[in-house]
């Protein structure tokens, strides 16, 4: 048997590791856990790590009793799953589903380290547009669970593109295996598609004067292959925008640039729309579904889909109004300061 070698970490320069891959005690939870709970105390988020957002919220209103049958659309981290799975207590299943086969690999390895094995806890590499196919296997559930959110560790990792504040590839896919690149999309559409993108996916207000950058940028010949070049092109449109107000605007147009692309590469809206057609029909008599949206785009169609079918008899309730995070939860994780919490009962 070949002995394990010892693997030396990355130095790096300072008192702290900055860049992502120099993090070794963050992306190692289970053997640094002080570390990790400094970092989580101090209001950030761990690199490599998710946060689940608005546990105790879900977990009241899904109920979830010993012998039920659930579903995780978007397992990510595996954090609403692992907190469902001990409602469950070791009696009755719960269905993870994700796109990413990177990090659900990583994901379900830590929730059989645990204990979950087969019989309570079964993974599908799928899209959740494709719940009836699921349902389909394994009949229908007592509750529904779908995070809209990007998890933080594809977030925090340059080489999945999802951040313009550091440099990687400009990709954005949640399956990076499959489909164009965020860099592909922007060579294979017109000027006039990428400002709609802009607009119907971000509200971006300027989205008409970096779409006329980017493309006199690439029609000069320019790369527009990174995210740094894309959040390059973002900042030289709005160097007019006062100084003390500039910061903060451009700040906010990449971030919304950078979502846009990445509702169009992973086709979120169509998605979601998927989901939200075939959810009653997965659902058993009583079941309920709770949704976290984090932008106003997620959160109108929700909305929409809930009241709509609520008119028609599909659902006994309802959500009136949405649930946000508490104050102190959005100090501790801010990035759970855009989530919306809306929910439904099947009739």
């Amino acid at each position: 048997m070949e002995e394990n070698k010892h693997k030396r970490r990355i130095h790096y320069s300072g008192k702290y590791p900055k860049k992502f891959e120099e993090k070794y005690k963050e992306q190692n939870p289970g053997k640094y856990a002080d570390t990790v709970a400094h970092v989580i105390a101090k209001g950030s988020t761990p690199a490599g790590m998710h946060i689940s957002i608005m546990v105790n919220e879900i977990l009241d209103f899904l109920h979830i009793q010993p012998g039920q049958q659930g579903l995780d659309c978007t397992l990510g981290y595996g954090g609403h799953t692992s907190h469902m799975l001990e409602k469950l207590g070791g009696n009755g299943c719960i269905y993870g589903l994700d796109v990413d086969p990177i990090e659900s690999q990583k994901t379900v390895q830590r929730l059989r380290d645990r204990g979950y094995g087969e019989d309570v806890f079964k993974f599908r590499l799928i899209n959740f547009a494709n719940i009836d196919e699921v349902a389909g296997e394994a009949g229908k559930f007592d509750f529904v669970l779908a995070d809209l959110g990007v998890s933080s560790m594809q977030i925090d990792d340059p080489k999945r593109g999802f951040s313009y504040k550091t440099d990687g590839p400009l990709d954005l896919r949640l399956d990076p295996e499959h489909g164009e690149s965020a860099a592909e999309r922007l060579h294979n559409i017109t000027k006039e598609e990428f400002i709609g993108m802009m607009i119907e996916n971000s509200d971006e207000p300027y989205a008409k004067e970096i779409a006329d950058k980017v493309f006199s940028l690439m029609n000069k010949g320019e790369k527009m292959d990174t995210t740094t070049q894309l959040r390059e092109a973002i900042e030289s449109v709005l160097w007019k925008v006062p100084k003390e107000e500039r910061a903060q605007i451009v700040k906010k147009s990449c971030a919304r640039v950078f979502q846009a692309l990445r509702i169009d590469v992973n086709s979120e809206f169509e998605v979601l729309y998927s989901f939200l057609e075939k959810l009653p029909e997965v659902l058993k008599s009583g079941g309920r579904v709770a949704i976290l949206t984090f932008h106003s785009g997620e959160d109108r169609l929700v909305k929409k889909s809930f009241k709509e079918l609520k008119k028609l008899g599909i659902y006994s309730e309802v959500s009136s109004d949405v649930t946000r995070p508490s104050a102190e939860e959005q100090r501790l994780n801010p990035r759970s300061k855009s989530t919306k919490l809306r929910w439904a009962i099947k009739s």
